[in-house]
């Protein structure tokens, strides 16, 4: 397995978790030449999973015109559509490409307009790419709510409330965990007959 990332403190972390069999490489996903040289050192890839993100867009449709759109927008949309371009000529013919998108794409929460245009971008971009890009499969998931270290910009107090709101509002009684998205994004990566899709994993919160 290989991991790329430009923090090299967590690729670290990632590498004492993953074991001896894992390898890592920095890489910048919003740098073609540094995803080239991240691809050229891969080498022959299976399975390719695209994790990049980057803050910006959210806020209410008043500020939107003040808001770091098109940073977004590159550091989001266009860096896994170019991840995805530069991995062609090393990713086996019949292996898999699997985005992380976000829920924002797939409901109708106020202040999330331009996150949802962010991902809502992306996650069209899956059927097109998967019908031209067969046998090889293109899939993504779509997380919702997900308690990790993505949220802590946001004061302690209000992001408590705004989990606990979360929880109450999901079918499932409860908000995800890194590990509910690694299992999605495994289920996607193994079953050879899924392509296309855009998986939701959000504990049914886009029907609410």
């Amino acid at each position: 397995m290989t991991i790329g990332g430009r923090d090299h403190q967590r690729l670290a972390g990632a590498i004492s978790v993953l074991g001896e069999n894992a390898r890592a490489i920095e890489v910048d996903a919003t740098d073609a030449d540094s995803l080239r040289h991240f691809y050229a050192e891969a080498n022959e890839i299976d399975d390719l999973v695209v994790t990049v993100t980057r803050r910006g867009g959210a806020g209410p449709a008043t500020a939107l015109a003040d808001a770091d759109l098109l940073g977004a927008f590159a550091g989001k949309t266009v860096a896994h559509l170019v991840a995805v371009a530069l991995a062609l000529p090393t990713l086996a013919t019949h292996g898999s490409i699997t985005l992380v998108t976000a829920g924002s794409a797939q409901s109708t929460l106020p202040g999330t307009a331009g996150l949802a245009a962010v991902n809502g971008a992306l996650e069209v971009a899956v059927p097109v790419l998967a019908r031209e890009l067969g046998p090889l499969r293109v899939n993504a998931v779509s997380p919702g709510v997900i308690e990790t270290g993505w949220w802590d910009e946001v004061p302690e107090e209000t992001r408590t409330e705004m989990f606990s709101t979360f929880a109450q509002r999901a079918p499932v009684g409860r908000n995800g965990t890194p590990e509910d998205v690694a299992k999605a994004i495994v289920a996607l990566v193994e079953n050879r007959f899924i392509t296309g899709v855009v998986l939701p994993c959000d504990g049914g919160l886009r029907l609410t």
